[in-house]
């Protein structure tokens, strides 16, 4: 039984910190690094980030694959994709590095920390009535695995918090809304909107226009999902008009931003570098283990991605 590595060893830690961290959580499993795959019928398990399918062999013997990237868009319909069932490598009770980002942002943006801070730089003793946590409406579109946990951790603070998912759900700690009719309702009550959904068909700019007329005016929006979730130009409008009064956005588009870019010296945006977690070896290794196990002893993946929902 062979785990062939794709790409991660590039991009988090090192070929030995992944044979290190594996030979603690499953020391009979066979560690291979890309494009060193040996035998491709030895091979029953891939763990990937952005891999080319074009120069993968066949593996004849392939139970599962694991992804890092959070989204599946860009290689969900690769003709070379191979048919094995595909799962996210995600700890099962969220992220506590992106629990405390948006749990971040979402207070920045609550307690007007921009505001101060261009008083400070203008030398402005600048007091104003401070908006409660109760009077402040936070709104999660995507209340998956890494939505959840900052949800009612501002839940805990005292936040008013609603939800939007694509499908319906049975109640939950927090109101739930879903499908495309139920999003105006949802965002014309949302005062910071909080985006943590996959990038599909239906999310890609779900951000614009048309969208940020249904919310308050003054709202704000966090951005953690995918930079195409946005539409730009909507997006400049609605900071310059007032209907939206600020935006942090670790996702954007493209990657890195360019220079020239508007967002940058925009004085209502915060650009972030899309650093709103970064897993270890240690922890990837496990969550794939995790699986490994699962798999082995009859179970299934434990976060499987449907590659025709795209999430």
């Amino acid at each position: 039984m062979a785990l062939l590595i794709i790409n991660l060893d590039k991009i988090i830690g090192t070929a030995a910190a992944w044979r290190d961290a594996f030979a603690q959580q499953l020391p009979d499993l066979e560690i291979r690094i890309w494009p060193e795959a040996g035998d491709p019928s030895d091979i029953e398990y891939l763990a990937f980030m952005r891999p080319d399918f074009d120069s993968l062999p066949a593996f004849p013997k392939l139970k599962a694959m694991f992804t890092r990237s959070a989204g599946v868009e860009e290689f969900a319909g690769h003709p070379k994709l191979p048919k094995a069932r595909l799962g996210k490598i995600e700890p099962a009770g969220g992220d506590p590095m992106m629990t405390e980002y948006v749990v971040m942002h979402v207070l920045r943006l609550h307690r007007d920390m921009p505001a101060y801070q261009a008083a400070q730089a203008n030398r402005e003793w600048r007091r104003v009535r401070i908006v409660r946590p109760e009077e402040r409406r936070i709104g999660f579109l995507g209340y998956g695995l890494m939505g959840k946990a900052p949800a009612l951790a501002l839940k805990s603070l005292g936040f008013p918090l609603s939800a939007w998912v694509r499908n319906r759900r049975d109640a939950a700690e927090v109101p739930i809304f879903h499908g495309p009719d139920q999003l105006e309702p949802f965002l014309n009550q949302t005062d910071i909107a909080v985006c943590l959904l996959p990038l599909t068909r239906e999310t890609e700019g779900i951000f614009c226009a048309r969208t940020f007329a249904m919310m308050p005016r003054g709202a704000m929006l966090v951005n953690v999902g995918r930079g195409k979730h946005v539409v730009e130009a909507d997006l400049i409008r609605a900071l310059d008009s007032g209907q939206l009064s600020y935006a942090a956005l670790d996702a954007l588009w493209p990657e890195p931003l360019p220079a020239e870019s508007p967002l940058w010296l925009h004085p209502k945006v915060t650009v972030m570098p899309h650093v709103a977690r970064r897993p270890t070896v240690a922890q990837l290794a496990a969550e794939i283990a995790a699986n490994i196990r699962s798999i082995e002893a009859g179970g299934g993946l434990l976060q499987e991605v449907d590659i025709g929902l795209g999430y």
